[in-house]
């Protein structure tokens, strides 16, 4: 038997490391060759490395949230064979703490286990197995019946304390009758909810997590922010969009408003090529982009994410809708390569129904441009001295003040306000 150690490989553009995300296998698993083995994140990419052996992992090189060299070493792998390794008569195994069974993590964030109240520590051991209290992870939902939920909520009881005496750990109405017949101190069971809570939990930062608050973070010091709001009547662009969900939905797919404002902008940069930019701060250079390559900021289960909708002035409202849900789905399921996740030239962001009626977007930088959507209501406005009910939006959209005049960002919004509104003009050239 040999040993083929797999090392950090080199994933381009420079980058000399990578962040160690999360582990698919531990110590004594057996993989097959190309069995992805790690995720590891270089800037807001995740990337997949597979194993290109067969064998059983006898050690891993580090633990997620790891920062790791390029080139280090990432996982040794028994093969059948002489391997590609050899140890020197006195050296050491990998690092001690890679040797352990890897700590399963979620790809971006990893929740500790949840640590029962500290009362819990000083009980007996219950003398039914199904009894025994049970912490389970803060993301992980324990299998129940909704009668044997309901039961539970009305009783003040956590099922995450409470064994599952089922079919693949499920809770039974027995094992609620166990739980409850321990004292009321015991951990998760709530006899109201004023009850006092003594838990914690750690979650560390790390992954795609990590990234986000990084670039938040420097964003925020280096670019002089400065945001403006417009309020917009969107009747009629809610009418034509139905109309054409109505007559092409079927053959061409259905839209949302994400397309038409993305061609409101298109259209509006045309006079504003300021905003359309890029801003170098430490080469002190500003780069005006013809190209409008549309950063849609999209909202996960892992974090936020901004894939890159590229040369959104060539698209239709159909091809950009299209491209727009293939990519918000591969970053939804982190499956955006990094190419789909750079390169843009201005941000659009939405909360969609969850937009509230002002927000203060971030700059995504070196963009200097960030146009923010937020909830679409209905309610009264005056029109020519009458009061209607209108279909209303507001766009909070920030910018760098370094590179963007307060005038220009305002007639910039302006002009799209002003498409959205005769949503004839976004089509006439």
């Amino acid at each position: 038997m040999g040993t083929h150690v797999i090392k950090m490989p080199d994933i381009g553009e420079g980058i000399a490391q990578v962040e160690l995300v999360e582990w698919f296998v531990k110590v004594g698993d057996v993989i097959a060759e190309d069995q992805v083995v790690a995720d590891v994140m270089t800037d807001k990419a995740t990337v997949e490395i597979p194993s290109p052996v067969s064998g059983t992992v006898v050690a891993l090189g580090g633990q997620p949230g790891e920062v790791m060299a390029v080139g280090s070493e990432l996982i040794r792998i028994e093969v059948e064979g002489s391997g590609n390794h050899v140890d020197a008569p006195d050296s050491k195994p990998a690092a001690a703490a890679a040797t352990a069974p890897a700590v399963s993590t979620a790809r971006t964030e990893s929740p500790a286990p949840v640590v029962a109240p500290a009362s819990v520590a000083s009980q007996p051991a219950a003398s039914k197995p199904s009894a025994e209290i049970v912490p389970r992870q803060a993301n992980e939902k324990p299998l129940a019946s909704p009668a044997v939920r309901k039961r539970a909520l009305d009783a003040g009881i956590e099922l995450r304390y409470v064994h599952g005496s089922g079919p693949a750990g499920r809770i039974q109405h027995e094992d609620l009758d166990n739980f409850m017949s321990k004292p009321q101190s015991a951990a998760g069971q709530a006899p109201s909810g004023y009850s006092r809570r003594t838990d914690s939990e750690q979650v560390p930062v790390i992954g795609l997590r990590r990234k986000i608050a990084q670039r938040m973070q420097d964003a925020k010091r280096r670019v002089a922010h400065f945001s403006y709001v417009e309020e917009i009547d969107v009747t009629a662009l809610e009418a034509l969009r139905q109309q054409l969900n109505r007559k092409y939905g079927e053959s061409r797919g259905k839209l949302t408003l994400l397309p038409l404002l993305v061609r409101a902008m298109v259209v509006a940069l045309r006079d504003f090529p300021q905003i359309n930019a890029t801003y170098d701060d430490e080469a002190q250079v500003i780069t005006r982009h013809g190209a409008v390559h549309v950063g849609i900021a999209t909202q996960g289960d892992n974090g936020l994410m901004v894939p890159v909708l590229r040369h959104a002035e060539a698209g239709s409202l159909w091809s950009n809708a299209s491209e727009i849900t293939r990519l918000a789905h591969a970053a939804r399921n982190n499956k955006a390569s990094r190419d789909e996740l750079t390169g843009s030239t201005i941000t659009l962001t939405s909360l969609g129904a969850l937009g509230g009626i002002v927000s203060t977007p971030v700059v995504n930088t070196p963009e200097v441009a960030i146009v923010g959507v937020n909830r679409m209501v209905e309610r009264p406005v005056v029109v020519d001295g009458q009061i209607v009910v209108r279909k209303m939006m507001n766009l909070s959209s920030s910018f760098d003040h370094r590179v963007v005049d307060g005038m220009d960002a305002a007639l910039f919004i302006q002009a799209v306000r002003g498409l959205l509104e005769q949503p004839a003009c976004l089509f006439v050239e």
